[in-house]
């Protein structure tokens, strides 16, 4: 049995491997326990093996690679085009082995166990943010039934609270005073737990070269800055900068036919958490760039100049992407004054 191929449908418990020989003829369909799986690649001649990018793909992609054979992950939605008919585990996988043989099949790249570590944390950094917000809007919302209105921003609920809680003639039944109190405590809980996970991205951040290179980059910080090489990699696995924004899902999506092209709006595929610190950062930078002379003749300013603020606010993060890109790809350091024109020449 020469297989050359094998597609894995990945589940919590039961596999279904698929796989074909050098002529493409179906020569192994499996179904495979969760232990039995190691084991069984363990004992088959090295082959290219594909699966979706899905829960634990990354983990089993490391584990298969460490017994010599070639492993590729592809995207669910590449895969589903493959499917000659009702969804199940033996025509996904089937979908699987056609797939990854395709030779212009677009492939995601393999994260370390390090990688998945760091974006980890940030994936529970953003749930306690997203926790602590809708907690501190739960709060307003119950105090303003009573009369009681907080100005916008979180800082004001903490500041304002101890007082609130206080005030013997705001009428606030007792029960409803220790319910408050209640709440304001697990924000306070909230609020602890994102700064500790800041600390630990701050001190991983702190010991990667390449992310301290990109926190020199305007509008990226640390804490993009980790995220963005955790979830990127190796940045050569894209041919260019563009590439890379469109990962990002930072550039024009096309309705284009008939040689007439019609560009719409940011794609926003890929990565919203990545997307919208890129965002969030460069609509601080353009921010700031108007209250500064030094910056008045930058490029977000003349942006802004000729488009809206969001506009502007995209283009920058689309560069901003770019530029992530030449300096992992190419190993270099931030220039704020770097142009092609002066390399050229």
């Amino acid at each position: 049995m020469n297989i050359t191929t094998v597609g894995i449908d990945l589940a919590k418990n039961v596999f279904q491997v698929h796989g074909v020989d050098e002529r493409g003829k179906a020569s192994l369909k499996k179904q495979l326990k969760r232990a039995q799986l190691l084991p069984f690649f363990a004992n088959l001649p090295s082959c290219l093996i594909g699966m979706e990018a899905c829960g634990s793909a990354h983990y089993w992609a490391r584990k298969l690679k460490e017994h010599g054979h070639t492993v590729k992950l592809m995207a669910p939605q590449f895969i589903k085009p493959y499917v000659k008919t009702n969804k199940n585990d033996v025509a996904d996988a089937e979908a699987i082995c056609e797939a990854v043989s395709r030779p212009n099949m677009r492939f995601v790249p393999i994260k370390e166990g390090e990688q998945q570590a760091v974006l980890g944390l940030h994936r529970a950094r953003q749930g306690f943010v997203k926790a602590r917000t809708a907690q501190a809007n739960q709060i307003r919302g119950l105090l303003a039934e009573y009369g009681i209105v907080i100005p916008k921003g979180i800082g004001y609920i903490a500041r304002r609270l101890p007082e609130i809680l206080e005030d013997g003639d705001n009428e606030l039944p007792d029960a409803f005073r220790q319910l408050i109190e209640r709440l304001g405590t697990h924000l306070k809980e909230l609020d602890r737990q994102v700064d500790e996970l800041d600390a630990q991205i701050q001190v991983w951040h702190r010991g990667n070269d390449a992310s301290k290179k990109l926190e020199k980059i305007p509008g990226i910080g640390p804490i993009t800055a980790s995220a963005l090489v955790a979830s990127i990699g190796d940045a050569k696995n894209f041919e260019n900068g563009r590439q890379l924004a469109a990962w990002l899902g930072l550039v024009p999506r096309q309705n284009s036919s008939g040689g007439k092209q019609t560009l719409l709006g940011i794609s926003k595929r890929g990565d919203t958490y990545l997307r919208t610190l890129l965002i969030h950062g460069a609509r601080a930078v353009i921010r700031v760039s108007e209250h500064r002379l030094e910056q008045a003749n930058g490029w977000p300013t003349r942006i802004v100049d000729r488009r809206n603020k969001n506009i502007a606010t995209v283009a920058l993060a689309n560069k901003n992407a770019r530029i992530v890109w030449a300096l992992l790809a190419h190993e270099s350091e931030f220039q704020p004054d770097y142009s092609v024109a002066a390399v050229a020449v």
